[in-house]
């Protein structure tokens, strides 16, 4: 478009608006290079398959005439937009055309040169469709381009072509503040945080709202101006206090449509669904009310995850947001008109009461199959009036856990009350989730099973902007008015429980608040403006006083951060007047919740409030809270460490975890086994192993499950979980309190994962970045946000004076370091952890996916680096020689970035990372039990009975000696938990199946090389999974790689006692290696002839013609046989009988051969060198 003359002026979703502005006297010419530049776009773009398998199908309209431009907005923000006759008309052809046509409107064919045109009529339209052109030559093109209206400021593409603004700039020393009005907030915070263009784009979930405005017939271009910039006006003033915004008007697609976004980078707010439905209400009630010309008004609002980023040419984009859950919006805009429309996402992520929406009927919407139920918000109606009561419902099996403390706060407040009859107010003050609102249902029963009146009420966001919202829902619902559906009847209750409380005159005050009709008396008639007012607050504290003060009860306000200012200001004097215990719940942030803080703290009312922070559960408590809620017995540990180290004890991540768990089928329930035999198989085996020792629930919640135990099913792997949209709306609202910048680089290390290196951080960063860095990573440790990883610092006393004074990141690691500057040696092996790992996974998950797989390559090519045992075991691959087997599949993963091959330093940081990140693994947090104090697996009744299996077999014979074998003390252990494990991981994420499983297998080796028996497992039931998903894919793991799986499946078999099973795999993968081992002892009779005939000089003689690579991948292959034979012979020796004796002498035979044939390839290794 550009090389033909054309300006990119709107991107509206899947429209672009191009226009070619030229004078009337070469508007026949250049309707003609439109035609051509479109039909060479249908040729090239017409009919496209994408990334993503959707079809691109595309269809073009054009036109021509006169155009009005038209600025609209406030003093904050400034949109662009045309209007006009010629725009109408567009309107028409486009949606004339079909997938792959050009249509003409009736102006533009009038002006046009039909003579080069080849059209068809379109039936009772006056446009035509465009079904072949004479092509204008080179010097046409060219003459035609230059006759286009020219702007001062033009500016030439490379090759054909001009590039020219379609509005005039603004220059001067206040440009930037002129032009800044036209761009998204979201984009502009990144803009001025410097932060490269290439990383604006996110996929975020959001809340987009789509509004149309249905303009009278005939309306000209000044009554548009007008409705369009009073309309922006009114949706600006509605949309900053909850930070949504503009992102775009248009008025060449649906009418006059606005798309506005909530929750766009830097405006996350919690409730935000709430946010955007409020605004909608408003926006509805503003519009259709203010605005003339107007005929109707349609909002809809949709939630979920979009692209949220730059599109276009790098010569023309914006900042804007695309995917499926705009284009509902926008279907929903058209198909329910006249009303505010909103999805079931919205809908349930709202949290409000049902009696604040109505079920609309299902339409058909182009392009969405199954768009789901929709629903009218209707906002307040009478029953959201008076308010509802603790939307939690108390459990029906067990009490609330985990809040003891608090419960006993509470009786012996209530006790001393009811001895005192002195008034007080039990504040509980917790974060979102933090378990508030199930505390004060709790409370409220414990309060009625004492026999008291309990009054309970829940707040919601909505109310904070409703004026007297809390007061008149704590008076209805003390007087019972709920519960009254006719105005008579709210009228009888009133005056019998308020009559001598306040005069017969006063009664028609209380019409507005509680929907009553009282004659209106001449006493308030006659009264005016502040005297009306004053009147008004008298007799509503009279009723709260009688309300509250009047009786003994207990009064009970869920989310009381939520009143309202005008109903605090009548409440507040009242309630430091009249004796009443109150429980209220809020959260920290807001102004109401300082006020009751301060006042708590304050020595003149402290002993009237008690204001206490809810902490978070301890481990042993969301265990328990676990096995209630899934009424079992007992759960896994691998479950509960996920739950705990997840959640980090707040009730509600906890729940919303374990909900998405369970909906994505990966929990298995079921009853435990008592002493019997399992089968003998992979499958069973894996399942033994995660059942052996669960972690039990107290016996109070655990009562009548029948022994059931819950665990992950052996097919899943938790830490691939996609992170409920709730957490991740929560998660992201505290990441965007944080500037642009640093959440960029937060962003760059999720991707590395929970623990990482400043060095791998600094790999993989823009090279503009990475200066930046260290004082940002420090910007983000004050935050609390990330954490210096601390190790233990070595005394003074025993310090090797000639490497100085240890640091706190690095003292203690056990490794010689450099002299340079402390600061640089911190930077050279710093280690830094997430404070939060819900907040790395919302920052992950932000990534586009192609930006997301290239981080991944880079961290992978860093890494592999690194990935061999360690320099004391002789720094070789885990599974010997293993890297010359497979074709290596690195591609785009060069060595670029700071870090060298072999860098100590890397290493150093990399030991240090895996020490945390085993800490991690082994260690769930303190306190998790009762009993035991820690997740070591040695702890675990689960690795103890891997131990006394083992304990039957005697220490396997081996050519390769181990020096660390047992209690391997060396850095391996770190190493697999820093690189191999993260390895897998990238390629798994990068869709590199082949290598992901390689570097399962290197992991599962390094397990069994420290003595890890149960990580290895697992790790070979990670493989096993993947290897089964690619079962349809011919030769994605090569043939070495499924014999190194099945003779280390051969090898954890054994560690764990099954022996029939260990020979099974080491018969199959000796199979694959190329060396079958009979099963009958005919069939060893024959093998043990064939294994005497000399073959040794052949081999030698074989050895030394291959080339380097050839060898060492024959050595990989014969090592591996040399392997699985010495574990047969050793297993076959344990049987005691003769036919256990022959295939021991067989498996000797062969191992001895094999060495041979080692020893001649390692010595024609050793000359070539």
């Amino acid at each position: 478009m550009l090389i033909f003359g054309g300006d990119i002026f709107k991107f509206a979703g899947d429209a672009v608006l191009v226009l070619w502005r030229a004078s009337a006297q070469e508007l026949a010419k250049t309707i003609s290079l439109v035609l051509q530049c479109s039909r060479q776009i249908q040729r090239k773009y017409g009919n496209r398959d994408t990334h993503v398998g959707q079809k691109l199908r595309l269809k073009i309209g054009i036109s021509a005439g006169p155009m009005d431009l038209l600025l609209v907005g406030d003093r904050r923000r400034q949109y662009f937009l045309i209007c006009g006759q010629a725009l109408d008309e567009l309107r028409e052809a486009e949606e004339l055309a079909n997938a792959g046509e050009v249509i003409l409107s009736a102006t533009s064919w009038e002006l046009c040169e039909q003579h080069r045109l080849r059209t068809r009529r379109l039936e009772d339209k006056r446009a035509v469709k465009v079904t072949g052109m004479d092509r204008m030559s080179s010097s046409e093109c060219q003459d035609a381009l230059r006759k286009l209206v020219q702007h001062p400021r033009s500016r030439h593409l490379e090759g054909e072509g001009a590039m020219r603004p379609a509005l005039p700039l603004p220059s001067g020393p206040n440009a930037h503040d002129m032009l800044s009005k036209y761009i998204s907030e979201a984009a502009l915070r990144k803009l001025d945080d410097r932060v490269p263009l290439d990383l604006f784009s996110e996929l975020r979930p959001v809340t987009s709202l789509f509004v149309q405005l249905q303009l009278t017939a005939g309306i000209n271009t000044v009554a548009t101006h007008t409705v369009v910039h009073d309309a922006s006006r009114m949706m600006l003033e509605i949309l900053c206090p909850h930070k949504g915004e503009i992102n775009k008007i248009v008025l060449f697609d649906k009418g006059c449509a606005f798309l506005c976004v909530f929750g766009l980078g830097g405006e996350k707010l919690p409730y935000e669904s709430i946010h955007a439905l409020q605004s909608a209400i408003q926006i509805f009630n503003s519009c259709s009310t203010m605005l003339m010309e107007t005929e109707a008004v349609s909002v809809a609002v949709t939630s979920g995850t979009v692209f949220c980023g730059v599109t276009g040419h790098p010569l023309r984009h914006e900042y804007t947001v695309i995917g499926q859950k705009v284009n509902l919006a926008a279907r929903m805009m058209v198909h329910y008109p006249g009303l505010v429309s909103c999805d079931a996402a919205t809908y349930a992520s709202s949290r409000l009461p049902p009696y604040y929406f109505k079920e609309l009927p299902e339409r058909k919407m182009k392009g969405l199959s199954h768009p789901g139920t929709v629903y009218q918000y209707v906002g307040i109606t009478e029953k959201s009036i008076f308010g509802m009561g603790l939307a939690k419902k108390r459990s029906e099996y067990a009490p609330l856990l985990g809040r003891e403390k608090e419960i006993d706060l509470f009786g012996s407040c209530l006790k001393a009350y009811e001895d005192l009859g002195q008034r007080h107010i039990l504040a509980f003050e917790g974060t979102m989730g933090s378990g508030k609102s199930h505390l004060l249902t709790e409370l409220a029963y414990l309060g009625q099973a004492a026999g008291h009146r309990v009054v309970a009420m829940e707040l919601l966001e909505v109310n904070v902007r409703q004026s007297f919202c809390a007061i008149r829902t704590l008076m209805a619902r003390a007087l019972g008015l709920q519960d009254c559906e006719q105005c008579g009847a709210r009228q009888r209750t009133l005056q019998t429980a308020l009559r001598g409380t306040i005069e017969e005159s006063s009664f028609c005050l209380l019409n507005d608040i509680f929907l009553v009709e009282f004659p209106v008396s001449d006493k308030v008639r006659e009264m005016r403006g502040i005297e009306r007012k004053k009147e008004l607050h008298s007799t509503w504290a009279k009723v709260l006083e009688k309300t509250i003060g009047g009786e003994f009860g207990i009064f009970v306000i869920d989310n009381a951060h939520f009143i309202d200012p005008a109903s605090w200001s009548i409440m507040s004097p009242v309630l430091r007047n009249v004796s009443y215990f109150m429980v209220m719940s809020l959260a920290p942030g807001y102004a109401r919740t300082e006020g009751f803080c301060k006042a708590a703290a304050d020595n003149t009312t402290s002993q009237k409030i008690t204001y206490l922070h809810l902490d978070e559960l301890k481990p042993s408590a969301v265990v328990q809270t676990v096995c209630q809620n899934l009424r079992v017995d007992s759960i896994s540990r691998d479950l509960a460490r996920f739950l705990i180290q997840r959640s980090s004890g707040i009730p509600y991540y906890c729940k919303e975890l374990l909900g998405c768990l369970l909906c994505n089928d990966m929990l298995l329930l079921r009853s435990r086994r008592r002493a019997e035999k399992a089968e003998d198989n992979w499958e069973s085996l894996i399942t033994s192993a995660v059942e052996a020792s669960p972690l039990a629930a107290t016996s109070s919640s655990s009562a009548g499950n029948d022994g059931r135990v819950c665990i992950i099913r052996p097919d899943v792997n938790p830490e691939n979980t996609v992170l409920p949209t709730t957490l991740k709306e929560i998660a992201l609202a505290q990441l965007d309190r944080i500037k642009p910048l640093k959440q960029t680089v937060l962003k760059f290390a999720a991707v590395i994962g929970p623990v990482f290196t400043t060095q791998l951080l600094s790999h993989i960063l823009p090279d503009g970045m990475r200066h930046k860095m260290n004082c940002l990573l420090d910007m983000l440790v004050s935050d609390n946000i990330l954490k210096w990883l601390k190790t233990t610092e070595v005394p003074e006393d025993v310090r090797d004076p000639t490497k100085g004074p240890g640091t706190s990141r690095q003292a203690g690691s056990g490794v010689e370091r450099p002299s340079p500057s402390k600061k640089t040696t911190e930077r050279q092996s710093g280690v830094l952890v997430f404070c939060v790992p819900l907040l790395r996974e919302a920052a992950y998950e932000l990534w586009p996916e192609r930006q997301r797989v290239a981080l991944h390559r880079k961290c992978a090519a860093f890494l592999e680096r690194h990935a061999h045992k360690c320099k004391s075991c002789g720094q070789g691959d885990f599974v010997a020689f293993h890297r010359f087997t497979v074709t290596s599949t690195r591609k785009g993963g060069s060595s670029q970035g700071p870090a060298e091959q072999g860098d100590p330093h890397s290493w150093e940081a990399l030991v240090l990372a895996g020490e945390q990140l085993k800490r991690d693994r082994t260690h769930g947090p303190e306190g998790a039990l009762q009993q035991q104090q820690a997740f070591l697996e040695e702890d675990f009744g689960v690795a103890g009975w891997f131990l006394a299996k083992s304990e039957q077999t005697a220490e396997l014979p081996s050519k390769t000696n181990r020096k660390h074998s047992g209690t391997c003390s060396c850095e391996c252990k770190a190493i697999v938990e820093s690189v191999l494990v993260p390895l897998a991981r990238h390629y798994v994420a990068m869709g590199d199946a082949a290598r992901a499983f390689y570097y399962l297998l290197e992991s599962a080796a390094a397990y069994l090389h420290v003595s890890n028996s149960y990580v290895a497992l697992m790790k070979l039931n990670e493989a096993e999974v993947l290897r089964n998903s690619l079962e349809k894919k011919a030769n994605v793991i090569a043939r070495f790689e499924e014999a190194t799986f099945f003779s280390l499946k051969g090898e954890v078999c054994w560690r764990m006692g099954h022996v029939k099973l260990a020979k099974k795999m080491l018969r199959e993968a000796l199979s694959l290696l190329g060396r079958q081992f009979p099963r009958t002892s005919m069939g060893a009779f024959v093998k043990s002839q064939v294994e005497k005939l000399p073959y040794a000089t052949y081999v030698a003689r074989r050895a030394s013609s291959l080339p380097q690579e050839a060898r060492r991948k024959r050595l990989a292959w014969l090592l591996r046989q040399s392997c699985c034979l010495s574990l047969l012979e050793h297993l076959f020796s344990l049987e005691g009988t003769s036919s256990g004796q022959t295939f021991c002498l067989l498996a000797a035979r062969m191992k001895a051969n094999t060495d041979r044939a080692v020893d001649s390839y390692q010595a024609a290794d050793s000359c070539h060198r």
